[in-house]
């Protein structure tokens, strides 16, 4: 396939969602790209890919897949990548082979590297670095890694980004637009993967991405976040020898998991476990989780610590949803359907047309095939994974922190179960649910939300009376024309929700009033008392969850 095979003629729906889709790409940046489009093309076209955008029943094959994206270079690289995350919609077979692309380069020229940081901090390298050695510990496709010292002797490490980044994303990105718009076009059944938004949220990412001053925000995050949990150490950042192409870290001195774990056998379970607890901490504790976990981005150091390395892709979970993933993963491992249903669409964007009934009983049907899984198979990201295969396949469309979230745990769960194969995963996560249990009841947590309810509940009385003249008005006008139905739904609801914690929290505190005036009492009045108080303070934790839990208007 030569280069006459670029289309002659564009479809104007697939210009108009490249341009308007993917910021920046646009139709100018699609001409300028025009060559690179052309050897693009051939070279999926070479690979198989033509047949199946034509609509004809042969997609290549995962090999395929992988070796053309291998042969495009780093953009694509990195989208393959991205879809490797996508195992709600990709075959496993797809998935399996994406995650094997090929992650290393050929080293930078020895000038380059100078040039870049010379440019980068202002100054010769030999006047911001004691040692500088300039074979690189390691050569990625965005940056290679080397190692120094500084001038008082302090060892660290200098991520450098490649050249030319910003030109091969901006090019390759409106390429990719062309591609994803097109695909769209030709071929219907494609939008259910919303390619053309996939590539606009590659793109976003591929900057964030190359900006390694971000990264070492990130890794400052990471120290804060788990400064007080024992067992881990995360390198800090040399801010004066950081910029968005330059990264300096101090040096970590351990070794990798895997590599520990073979050359100190009876460590292995102490480190399968540690490396749980610190998984799950980060996801229901902190919010931010590591999502590439492997075993070159977790070192032990020599004192026993983890120390994680490499904090170009993260995952972010806000409480909501961190509260709603405890529901979800906590029903999973009950086997409860319809309690697994309930929280995952909450967690989920939600269309029209999804059919409940049959979400659940496929749910029911995935939870049944997990629970009759040997022990030593049962995963808890492989069933997360599963989860969110099935709720595509409904219309469910998944937040993309779950997609890396199940990637992370598949990814931790490997590493775990290499290092102690007789590992309970689902025992661990057990103790962490409860343990996180305790803690969401625990008298700071308490006397918080009842805080929030004391801001709510003033709310209520603030407003409702307000809203409430305010519809009567319009009916005693005969205004109700003019009375829009989202309004109008809005008012009801907010009133129906504000009555119902108002009488929660009036029915709970005259409990707790009558139980504190009963202990005063001797006798079975006490015990009477005790009761009264342990259900009023029941109630107002119930009413306060209830409130928060509940979407404010």
């Amino acid at each position: 396939m030569d280069g006459s095979a670029v289309p002659a003629v564009r479809p104007p729906s697939a210009e108009r969602r490249a341009t308007s889709d993917v910021g920046g790409a646009g139709v100018a940046a699609t001409l300028r790209s025009a060559p690179r489009l052309s050897r693009i093309l051939r070279v999926l076209a070479r690979h198989g890919f033509v047949g199946a955008v034509r609509g004809e029943r042969h997609w290549p094959s995962p090999a395929q897949a992988r070796e053309a994206l291998e042969e495009l270079g780093v953009v694509f690289l990195k989208f393959g990548q991205v879809l490797a995350l996508r195992r709600d919609l990709l075959p496993p077979a797809y998935i399996d082979e994406l995650e094997r692309l090929h992650d290393r380069l050929p080293p930078m020229p020895d000038a380059e590297v100078r040039a870049t940081i010379e440019t980068e901090l202002g100054r010769a390298v030999e006047e911001l670095f004691g040692t500088f050695e300039l074979e690189p510990l390691a050569a990625a496709t965005i940056a290679q890694v080397h190692v120094a010292t500084l001038l008082d002797g302090r060892p660290v490490v200098v991520k450098v980004r490649r050249g030319g980044l910003s030109e091969r994303i901006a090019e390759d990105t409106a390429a990719l637009a062309y591609l994803a718009a097109l695909a769209e076009q030709l071929a219907p059944r494609l939008r259910a993967f919303d390619l053309v938004g996939m590539v606009r949220e590659f793109r976003e990412s591929l900057h964030r991405e190359t900006d390694l001053s971000r990264e070492g925000q990130t890794i400052r995050r990471f120290r804060a976040a788990l400064a007080d949990v024992d067992g881990v150490w995360i390198p800090d950042v040399v801010p004066e020898r950081t910029t968005r192409a330059v990264l300096t870290l101090e040096h970590s001195p351990g070794i990798r998991i895997d590599r520990y774990g073979e050359a100190h056998p009876a460590a292995r379970p102490t480190l399968a476990r540690q490396l749980a607890t610190l998984v799950l901490h980060q996801v229901f504790e902190t919010g931010l989780f590591h999502a590439d976990p492997h075993p070159g981005n977790v070192f032990v150091l020599p004192d026993g610590r983890l120390c994680l390395h490499d904090f170009g892709m993260i995952g972010e979970l806000d409480e909501p949803l961190r509260e709603g993933l405890t529901q979800l993963l906590d029903a999973v491992v009950r086997g409860d359907a319809r309690a697994a249903t309930d929280a995952y669409l909450e967690l989920g964007l939600v269309g029209e047309d999804i059919d409940r009934s049959a979400l659940e009983a496929d749910l029911a049907a995935l939870l049944r095939e997990v629970r009759e899984r040997p022990l030593a198979e049962i995963s808890v990201g492989d069933a997360l994974a599963s989860l969110l295969r099935v709720g595509s396949q409904h219309s469910v469309r998944n937040p993309g922190e779950l997609l890396l979230l199940a990637r992370a745990f598949l990814i931790a769960e490997a590493v775990m179960r290499r290092l102690d194969p007789d590992l309970d995963v689902l025992e661990i996560f057990r103790g962490e649910a409860a343990r996180l249990t305790l803690r969401r009841y625990s008298p700071e947590r308490l006397l918080r939300d009842g805080r929030r309810l004391t801001r709510d509940l003033e709310r209520v009385m603030r407003e409702a009376p307000a809203d409430a003249r305010r519809a009567l008005r319009r009916v005693a006008d005969g205004d109700l024309g003019r009375v829009h139905a989202p309004e109008l739904t809005a008012l009801g609801q907010r009133m129906s929700r504000n009555l119902e914690r108002l009488t929660g929290a009036v029915a709970s505190a005259a409990l707790i009033v009558a139980g504190a005036m009963l202990v005063m009492v001797e006798g079975w009045h006490r015990v009477a008392g005790d009761v009264l108080l342990v259900v009023g303070v029941l109630g107002t934790v119930v009413t306060a969850i209830g409130a928060l839990r509940r979407p404010r208007s």
